[in-house]
């Protein structure tokens, strides 16, 4: 079945089957719905390479993702989450997804903005890339809408999309003081990350405003996964006055300080609270039960395709305006009194 067939059976030049597939104003909205009907009747799929180059469009948006942690970031339950979403975005906005490749050493500079043209890409959404990374800064200042999610790059069609990082670390450490923490110490992410970045500086603001001390023993670095987290949490506890409480910039972090608190004969949340950071699913499975600061993984992928949606459709502009999404602090038992 192809489209002169199909025109020949519904009466029509090939033209017009053409523009009713394409929803031209130019057919009545009868002779579209007859045509659309006859199409899929007779199983009849336009030619989407050649359907491109006639709408100079592919409907198809491109991910770059690389964490940075090739070999963990694969396994990191919040990112492949938040890649379901932003999958389910494009999805009902009628687009289609196509991973890149990461470029390396070896690529060139412009292997991703290569791969753009090659196949025709209307717009890519950027997951938590390195901001230094060469092929990323080559893309960024093309004229290639992109939507960075939790990536922070500048260009003439760029936008980040990112979640109240800062704000839902205050929470944290505010939730931690009003149960009557003094000692609050903080596990963070990689500081090269924006999102890490974030949320050490609201866990130093809320400690500057409520009065507390930070030595500099209480700020450790990890690597959001869960190892980094049992090591930095062994660290903290065994300052000459180790904290009572611990914010964790990531739940498997947050879940590895549990595993040092058991290891050290502390109960947790008796002797040491924790808080972490995402709501991933094992925050609910372990006991006790994560206290942590939720992401919203729908809205963030929501708002990437909606922004780059934006982005496609207007004319080049300044880095726009950034798409912050809300956290909610979720209480649970390794924060809650008397749990």
């Amino acid at each position: 079945m192809n489209i002169r067939e199909l025109a020949r059976r519904s009466g029509v030049s090939t033209a017009t089957v053409s523009r009713a597939l394409n929803d031209r104003a130019e057919v009545s909205e009868a002779t579209r719905a007859r045509i659309r009907q006859l199409a899929s009747e007779l199983g009849y799929a336009p030619n989407e390479p050649a359907r491109t180059l006639v709408r100079r469009r592919s409907d198809t948006i491109g991910l770059i993702w690389d964490s940075g942690q090739e070999a963990q970031g694969l396994h990191n339950p919040f990112l492949l989450g938040l890649l379901s979403a932003v999958r389910t975005a494009l999805s009902e906005a009628d687009y289609h997804l196509m991973l890149l490749t990461t470029p390396g050493p070896d690529d060139p500079d412009a292997a991703h903005l290569q791969a753009v043209r090659r196949h025709n890409l209307e717009g890519v959404i950027v997951l938590t890339t390195p901001p230094d990374d060469r092929c990323l800064r080559v893309l960024a200042a093309s004229a290639v809408p992109c939507a960075g999610i939790d990536t922070a790059f500048t260009g003439p069609r760029t936008v980040r999309v990112s979640s109240d990082n800062a704000a839902g670390a205050e929470a944290a450490v505010e939730h931690l003081y009003a149960l009557g923490h003094r000692r609050i110490a903080t596990v963070t992410g990689p500081l090269h990350l924006p999102p890490a970045a974030e949320r050490l500086a609201g866990y130093e603001r809320a400690c500057a405003r409520l009065g507390l001390p930070v030595p500099p023993s209480y700020v450790t670095e990890g690597d959001f996964f869960l190892d980094s987290g049992v090591a930095a949490a062994r660290r903290l506890l065994a300052v000459a006055e180790p904290p009572t409480a611990i914010f964790a910039a990531g739940d498997q972090m947050a879940v590895g300080a549990m595993h040092a608190a058991a290891d050290a004969g502390l109960s947790v949340p008796r002797d040491l609270a924790v808080v972490g950071f995402d709501d991933i699913d094992a925050a609910a499975l372990v006991r006790p039960a994560l206290s942590t600061v939720a992401q919203d993984q729908r809205g963030l992928g929501e708002a990437a395709v909606a922004a780059l949606r934006g982005l496609i459709d207007a004319a080049p502009v300044d880095t726009a305006e950034p798409r912050i999404i809300p956290t909610r602090l979720l209480i649970r038992g390794s924060s809650r009194p008397g749990a």
